[in-house]
């Protein structure tokens, strides 16, 4: 059986750069930052979550165009573009954006959040009394743990931790070995916190914050007794942090990749962030001791991390600054005390969250836990927590001698510590712990509860667009299916059979999966609508994904659109096809929504003659997801469950004018903000509909 398609190549202007479209995204989120109606502290935490994103941006795709320049790689991707043009072009627009985010934070973000009590005191205005407890704390809470390095032959220059807050002091003077002054460097610990609040009484505001960076500068003198402090610069590198595990070396990926993680912290850098005060000199002392050009250095008007701020919504008790709290609706078939066997019996369950709760995903677990009927429990695990309560109830039932198996992707990038961590305790208890097939991330959401019954076994399952993640359902939009329908779930079955084992299986009733059929299955049905339009009958595609960047599937939506096929992607991040070009993509529209709630699910919609195809699944229509995946996409077969997807998950997106964005045929984005028309912001209604606001407390 053929995984890949064979090599074809496109013409390269009907394709979008990868590294582009993904900035193009960041815009989007800042711009949520920048949008007076969304409240002020959240608009903060906006602010963050664009610094997480470029920290990652860097981490892995500026990292991954730095290691093809160095080797000399021509570009392979369907845009064509060579890894220097992508590089130089990112740069321009990384400095561009960082820019903005700054100019955003200190023009508008902080003198807002000072208007309403929220003051993050600069060093120059501090009053005696803040200084006499900003010394304190120095002197208890930084001075014990900090760990000076003085440049010198004995000392050169440190490995510094991807990521951490450092400082390089230029000294002068002669210590008592007589050494003379020159540069040292210090790591601010990472235990502390980045952002202290001082007592009430000594800032005369609600909540007055001081930065660690500003506590270091200004007692600095006090890391180096007797010399001269001639420079103090606040600095910080972010390293490659993808890791790499040899196909053909590797015996035990598990050991494999214990060895490698504690390299991640020090891979080569990629970007230097310093202070824009900082000295010429300086600047260019750190560019050169991490080999980086002088485009890797961002010189920012303010702290370089300002991931750290992220804190800060928490830290202050101002719901009137936040977004309403809610409290996460149930299907009606359920209610708070259920048994989620003879619900599930009863009929199939559609959970979408966060409008809807986790909770019946989390009550299979602990029932199927508890029941002695129950004879066995399987599920994959991508990102769920250390601390989850899932992996309790997984625990639990493998302590009372059910059959436990586990299917942990320890190279889920950025959970690989987490998931090895889960792995050792469920081991721990008995459970089997399986790593899926090497080669191919697993990253399908399968839950399935082997129980005996009166005729005989039966299996309930759980099949997700998103991670059984207890804490990022509150956050991310997907859609989770419980059924007990034979052939579903027997289809379940067949797949962690060969996740687990060995050996070939059959065509499955109704699940498709990568990397087997998911693409061929989504091309066939684009091909339907191709063909139908070209017939004469209508034909329509509506989807809904993460990311949209495999060639094959993109050339196929522009056939069908020039065949007459009405096609609406709603791509929240990445998209490299081109909506809207004459010939082309006419008859393609593509919409980005960024809002609350980080859009997740994926949805696959086919008109097909009236019969109206709808999958979900966790898989975006990106190659590696196709080809280098273990992933599933699910039918509803419930024609009820089959309209609220569409009523809830695709057409309500095709309406919003609050938070959603049109693609230009350029890649450009444009808001959708109609004056004329009632506003329409689809996750304020889905959470009106579903959910119940939780009022502050008096």
């Amino acid at each position: 059986m053929e995984l890949m398609p064979a090599n074809r190549r496109y013409p390269s202007d009907h394709f979008i750069n990868r590294e582009i479209s993904l900035l193009a995204f960041n815009r989007r989120v800042l711009a949520q930052a920048a949008d007076e109606r969304v409240p002020l502290l959240e608009r903060l935490r906006f602010l963050c979550i664009v610094s997480s994103n470029m920290d990652e941006f860097f981490e892995i795709r500026v990292a991954g165009l730095k290691e093809q320049i160095k080797l000399g790689s021509h570009s392979s991707l369907a845009d064509g573009l060579p890894p220097e043009e992508v590089y130089r072009r990112v740069a321009l627009e990384a400095h561009a954006l960082i820019a903005e985010q700054y100019r955003l934070l200190n023009e508008t973000i902080l003198p807002k959040l000072a208007a309403e009590g929220i003051v993050f005191l600069r060093r120059g205005e501090w009053t005696p009394q803040q200084l006499e407890w900003i010394r304190d704390y120095f002197t208890a809470e930084v001075m014990p743990v900090l760990t000076p390095i003085g440049l010198d032959p004995a000392h050169p220059f440190p490995r510094v931790l991807n990521k951490s807050l450092n400082f390089a002091v230029e000294l002068e003077g002669k210590d008592d070995f007589g050494r003379s002054g020159g540069a040292a460097i210090v790591q601010a610990p990472r235990a502390l916190p980045r952002v202290i609040l001082l007592p009430r009484k000594l800032t005369g505001v609600d909540y007055g914050f001081v930065f660690l960076s500003s506590i270091m500068h200004q007692h600095v003198h006090e890391v180096f007794p007797g010399m001269e402090i001639k420079g103090c610069d606040q600095f910080r590198v972010t390293r490659n942090s993808d890791l790499w595990v040899d196909d053909e070396e590797v015996k035990n990926l598990r050991i494999a990749l214990q060895g490698e993680l504690p390299q991640r912290h020090f891979g080569d850098a990629v970007r230097l962030e310093v202070p824009d005060n900082c000295s010429e000199i300086m600047a260019e002392f750190l560019r050169q001791q991490f080999n980086l050009e002088s485009e890797d250095v961002y010189q920012v008007p303010g702290i370089v991390n300002l991931v750290r701020l992220m804190s800060v919504p928490d830290m202050v008790e101002r719901p009137d600054l936040k977004y309403v709290p809610f409290q996460p609706g149930l299907p009606k078939v359920l209610t708070k005390r259920f048994d989620v066997f003879a619900s599930i019996r009863k009929q199939d369950i559609l959970v979408h969250h966060p409008f809807q709760s986790f909770s019946p995903v989390i009550q299979l677990l602990q029932q199927a836990a508890d029941d002695p009927a129950v004879v066995a429990i399987k599920m994959t695990v991508y990102r769920t927590g250390t601390d989850s309560v899932l992996l309790e109830h997984l625990l639990r039932a493998a302590r009372k001698g059910k059959e436990v198996t586990v299917v942990i992707e320890l190279m889920a990038r950025f959970d690989e510590e987490a998931n090895l961590s889960i792995a050792t305790q469920l081991e721990e208890v008995g459970a089997h712990v399986v790593y899926g097939v090497f080669g191919y991330k697993t990253h399908a959401k399968l839950l399935m509860v082997l129980r005996r019954e009166e005729h005989g076994y039966r299996r309930y399952v759980h099949l997700g667009t998103g991670n059984y993640h207890p804490r990022t359902t509150r956050f991310y939009t997907d859609f989770g299916l419980l059924t007990c329908n034979d052939e579903i779930s027997a289809d379940v079955n067949e797949v962690f059979k060969q996740i687990t084992g060995m050996g070939k299986v059959g065509e499955l009733k109704h699940l498709w999966r990568a990397p087997f059929t998911l693409h061929s299955n989504i091309l066939a049905c684009i091909q339907a609508e191709t063909e139908a339009a070209k017939a004469g009958r209508k034909g329509q595609i509506i989807a809904k994904m993460n990311s949209l960047l495999e060639p094959e599937i993109i050339e196929a939506l522009y056939e069908a659109s020039q065949a007459g096929v009405e096609i609406d992607l709603v791509i929240r991040g990445v998209c490299a096809l081109r909506p809207g070009v004459k010939g082309l993509s006419e008859n393609i529209r593509v919409r980005s929504l960024v809002g609350r709630f980080l859009e997740h699910h994926r949805i696959f919609y086919f008109l097909a003659d009236g019969a109206e195809k709808l999958y979900l699944s966790s898989a975006d229509w990106m190659e590696r997801n196709f080809f280098r995946r273990i992933e599933v996409a699910f039918p509803i077969l419930d024609k009820k469950l089959k309209q609220r997807v569409i009523k809830e998950g695709l057409r309500p997106y095709l309406a919003d004018n609050c938070q959603a964005w049109q693609m230009e045929s350029d890649g450009q984005y444009r808001p959708l903000r109609s004056k004329r028309t009632p506003r329409n912001c689809v996750q304020e209604t889905l959470l009106a509909d579903m959910a119940t606001a939780v009022p502050p407390p008096t």
